[in-house]
Parts: C-alpha cells; structure tokens; sequence
C-alpha cells in the first residue's frame, strides 16, 4: 500500500468548484472529486497550525491542554507507527513554523523530509542592510514594518528571490514530490506527504495567475490582509481577495501535477489519496478577515476532504455526509496501512464511511482554539460556548515542552510551574502544569487576549448554513452541553476546561 497526503493551509473550501463555488474555475479540484470521495461535512479540531498537525499525528485533540507547541514525549505519532508497520514516510514541505522553537520535533517523526524556504515570514534570506526605502515605496503601508525582527521584514527579504513560478516555495515542493513519485513508484509500503503554506497569506502568486484576478486596485503591493474586521468593500479588499484567488488558482496547478502523474502510472490503482487542509480563512465573511481573533465560523472549521482509496474505487465520484474531523486521518492511515492504533486516540478511519455511504463516525464533534470557546457541531446546529469572562478564567497549559511559538516559557511561568503526575491525557507521564499568564505574546496574538465577539452562540444550518443569525432554544442548547461534556471527558479534557466553561464534567452527567 502507498499513500500521498496533500496538505495545504487556509484553503477555504467555500472557494472550490466542487464544493459549490462559482466564483471562478478550479478544474483540478473539481477532477479530483471525480477521483476520490468527497466529505462533506469534515471539520477541524484543534486550531490554529501546529495544533492541527499535532492532531494529524496523534489523532486526538490537544486544544484542551496547551496552546501552539511541539510534539510531547508522551505523544505518539502515526508516523512512528508506520515506521514500526515496515512503511516508509517521507515529508515535503515548505511550512517553516516545522522549523521554529514552537514546533521543533514534528518532522522528525518521518522516516526523511525536505524543507523548501521563503514562505511569509520563514528568516531566509539575509538583509543586514536591507533595501528598507525601496521597500517602503513598493508595499502598502500596513504590510510594511522596516524592523528585523517582524513577519513582513521577512516577507519582503524573501519575495525579491521568488518572482519566478520555479522559484515559489510550493512550486519545488511539488516539482520534489513528482522526483520522488517517479523514483518510488515501483517500490511499495510508503507514504509521502505534501505539504504546502499556500494558500495561507500573504497571498503572493505567480504572475500568470494574478493577471487571472486582475482588480482595479492601483497601489503598492496588498496581498497580505489584516487579522481584523472587514471593513466593507473596497480596491484593497477586492485586490487581496483576488490575490487569494490567484494563490488558489496556482494551488489547483500544483495540484494537477500529481493527478497527472498517478494517471500516466496508473498509481489509482494501488495508492490512496488524500488531500485536505489544516483550517479555512475568513475573506471578509462574518465580517472578517483571518482567524484565530473571531469565533470558529464554518469558514474557518468546516474544510475539504478527498479521499481516493484503491480498493473502493467505485465510489470514487461520491460524496459522504458523515461527521468526520481532522484526527480521523492518523486512524485512517493506520488502517490502510495495516499498522497497530494510536494509543488514546479519539479519531476513526473515514475508509468505512467510503464502503458503507451510510456509515457514520461521529454523532458530534468539538473543536477550537487554546484557551478560546468550546466549539460543537452535530450537523445540524453549531454552538460556540464561551467562558463568562475571557480575562479571568481557570486555564493551565500542561506540557514536557516548555515552548511557545516562537521561544522558550519565561522564567516566571517556569518558576510557577508544578509537576503533577494524574493528567489522564498524559497517559502515565508526569507533566508540567503552568498557570497560563497574559505576558507572553502568544497569549495576545493567538490566545485568549486576541480573542473578541466572545458571546455564547447557537445556531441552526438547516435554515441559516451562513451562521449569520444566533437562535434562542434552550432545550437545544441544553442537550448540546451534555453531549459537548461527554466528548470533552473522552477526549480527557483536564478538570478546569468544565470548570471555565460552568458545564459540569461528563461522568457527572
């Protein structure tokens, strides 16, 4: 058995053509979903990036426990078990948050990896006397920030190297990931994941594929959009849209590339494909642009996922409605590899779900952010449950890995830390247990202090799949809470997470 895993990021599923969208053509996704099995109603777990790989690797939800981080020790990865099982697995990526303090051992759990650079703010390219007034002069002044240390310094650095479609980070991910398809093809018992940053923002495309999405904008470069309200329509807003169509459009490229080669080698035959990403983008729905601030609209947590698998090829072309959620893909690659399951995993191979269109994983699911609401959907409602106060509630991060996204803990988290040894989700391990404090820049970039709209919410997507009106039914609500109480004890969400949330744990129930 082989199998490919296409990962991309921030894809918003609401801008494909197999998913609804008449915005404008995607032919490889839409010829993809002719190959595979299309999921309709997959959602994400824990948010934003890491934690969503984290997730993939583990096959259960760790939102609960710690905000961005590595891998822990008393984490197991399906890569490891693929290992154990005889499969080789080799990562292609140009995802460089792999590469930071804050997520330093995930690509380390495949048998190889590749890294491409340059992506947003990787520290690439070095500018000790960086060309900061040109600079200034080509890019709008909300995406400039001459100083060294800043996302968009990176950015502008690393753009001046990348203006060729064969110099773009995903271009040489996929021009490596053909090289390995062409030399692997005749070997078997291997897994190859492709992983891309795009569409994530800044949303900097080829030049044939911007000319696709030309606007009427006429200023310096705008393709990076805020973490803020949509301010309405506007030549920026209508330019960065368009630029996030263009990234999509070289992402369906891309994308062709790899149905091109399993077709001349006929690998449907005999290998799985996957493909999915880690979380959508709000692109002014809602009222927003971005994520991480806002709560978890379906734009952001209800995302595509294919799946073409050798020996259900005739039900590739199909659509399943069946809940599924990103930790269910660890338990679907062990299954199609035949390799033992994750210990304490939550999630369940969606394989059964292409067999049987009748087949169901879940009857709801829970998902969210570090810190931020408790999130459920069963399908048919929503529901967002907020603590009553976001600045003072119980929230402890438990961890062996003392790293935030982009450094060490501080020596006053670390002095205030205990060691516990009866944290469920650590499976025997003694952990560290800090009190979560609100000095750390995380906490306000993607945590609780970031977070605003923090409202209790309800809402019901048979009459209103937009999310644009909450309803009022307490019976409802109430039958959500205990549902969303029993997942969050299976998924051995720590004491305080039902204390912060005023829900009473699931063996109380």
């Amino acid at each position: 058995m082989r199998t490919v895993f296409i990962l991309f990021d921030s894809l918003n599923r609401h801008f494909l053509e197999c998913y609804g969208s008449q915005l404008f053509s995607t032919p490889n996704f839409k010829r993809l979903a002719e190959k595979s099995v299309t999921f309709e109603q997959h959602h994400v777990g824990s948010l934003p990036c890491m934690p969503a790989r984290r997730d993939i690797q583990t096959g259960r939800l760790s939102f609960m426990h710690r905000s961005w981080g590595p891998m822990e020790p008393f984490d197991q990865s399906v890569f490891e078990k693929l290992q154990d099982a005889g499969v080789y697995s080799h990562l292609i990526t140009d995802h460089y948050h792999y590469f930071e303090e804050g997520a330093g051992n995930y690509h380390t759990k495949y048998s190889s990896y590749e890294h491409f650079r340059g992506q947003e703010g990787d520290k690439w390219q070095g500018e000790a006397a960086a060309p900061v007034a040109d600079w200034e002069a080509r890019y709008h002044a909300d995406q400039f920030d001459a100083k060294s240390d800043s996302l968009p310094f990176h950015y502008m650095a690393n753009r001046a190297h990348l203006e060729q479609t064969g110099q773009f980070p995903s271009t040489q991910c996929f021009d490596a990931a053909c090289a390995f398809l062409d030399k692997n093809r005749e070997a078997d018992n291997w897994f190859l994941q492709i992983e891309t940053f795009d569409p994530h923002e800044p949303f900097f495309a080829p030049e044939e594929h911007r000319q696709k999405f030309k606007s009427d904008y006429d200023g310096k470069i705008r393709d990076w959009p805020p973490y803020a309200p949509y301010k309405g329509q506007s030549p920026e807003n209508d330019e960065m849209m368009r630029n996030y169509m263009a990234l999509i459009s070289h992402c369906d490229e891309q994308l062709g590339r790899v149905l091109d080669f399993m077709d001349a080698h006929d690998m449907w035959q005999d290998t799985m494909l996957v493909v999915s990403t880690d979380h959508g983008f709000l692109l002014g729905e809602h009222e927003w642009w971005a994520k991480n601030k806002m709560p978890c609209f379906s734009e952001i947590a209800h995302i595509p996922l294919f799946v073409h698998h050798p020996d259900h090829s005739e039900c590739d072309g199909e659509r399943r409605n069946a809940l599924t959620q990103t930790p269910d893909l660890a338990a679907t690659f062990c299954e199609a590899h035949k390799a033992p399951s994750l210990d304490g995993a939550t999630g369940r191979s969606v394989l059964p779900l292409i067999a049987d269109a009748g087949a169901k994983n879940h009857d709801a699911l829970i998902f969210g952010y570090f810190g931020g609401a408790m999130n459920l959907t069963d399908g048919h409602h929503t529901y967002f449950r907020y603590p009553e106060n976001m600045m003072d509630q119980p929230l402890f991060q438990y961890t062996l890995m003392p790293n935030h996204m982009l450094h060490s803990f501080s020596r006053e988290e670390l002095q205030a830390s205990e060691l516990i040894d009866d944290l469920e989700f650590a499976q025997g391990w003694k952990v560290l247990r800090f009190k979560v404090q609100d000095s750390p820049g995380w906490y306000r970039s993607h945590g609780p202090g970031a977070m605003v709209e923090c409202k209790t919410a309800l809402y019901d997507l048979k009459v209103d799949p937009g999310q644009t009106v909450p309803i009022l039914n307490d019976d409802v609500e109430q039958q959500l809470v205990t549902i969303m109480a029993h997942l969050m004890q299976a998924s051995k969400a720590p004491p305080e997470a039902f204390e912060r949330l005023a829900i009473p744990n699931g063996q109380d129930i």
